[in-house]
């Protein structure tokens, strides 16, 4: 099991700045905070989706990329700190390869909306 948070607060204030995980203080609006902020959103949307019943191929992919959300969200909080090994484009690209294989060629876009 992970570590667990005992307290979600910082008690640093509130002066429109935040603190990245080596201590730098950044504004809120940086780039960096909104990009770990995106792939939470990110990850979010994921574990909605895993709510649903998908064969397990699907769950076991979803998730793992989950764990490589995580750790690119840790990677985006440290500067200068790597995690993301090249293994995790080259396994979400054969995911990729392997789920389309059987499809026909793409020929139109959906948009998304209308129900789950």
């Amino acid at each position: 099991m992970g570590n667990r948070l005992s307290k979600i607060y910082t008690r640093t204030g509130d002066a429109g700045e935040t603190g990245l995980g080596d201590g730098t203080r950044v504004p809120k609006d940086c780039l960096r905070v909104e990009s770990y902020g995106t792939v939470d959103e990110l990850n979010s949307s994921i574990g909605l989706v895993l709510a649903s019943d998908l064969p397990g191929e699907i769950q076991d992919c979803l998730t793992r990329i989950q764990h490589e959300l995580f750790d690119l969200g840790g990677e985006l909080c440290m500067p200068g700190y790597t995690m993301i090994p090249a293994s995790y484009t080259e396994l979400a690209e054969r995911d990729l390869d392997r789920f389309n294989e059987h499809l026909p060629p793409l020929k139109d876009f959906i948009l998304p909306g209308g129900s789950e």
